[in-house]
């Protein structure tokens, strides 16, 4: 039997990357509750890249010049 796993996972410096922020910056957002993070050992600290997605479409910037 296969199992598909659908969510995906990216660390802390490849998220900084995709929101040209610090990774300071990716600890806020997941303090503060804007990033779903997830621990896999003592040190590794993974995104879900739903919560990107989600904290992305929730933040349009409408008719900017």
């Amino acid at each position: 039997m296969t199992a598909t796993i659908s969510r995906r996972l990216v660390s802390l410096a490849d998220a900084a990357a995709a929101l040209a922020v610090s990774t300071r910056t990716v600890r806020r957002y997941i303090a503060d509750g804007q990033f779903d993070a997830v621990r896999l050992g003592r040190k590794t600290l993974r995104i879900k890249v739903e919560s990107i997605e989600r904290f992305i479409d929730a933040k349009p910037v409408g008719n900017w010049r």
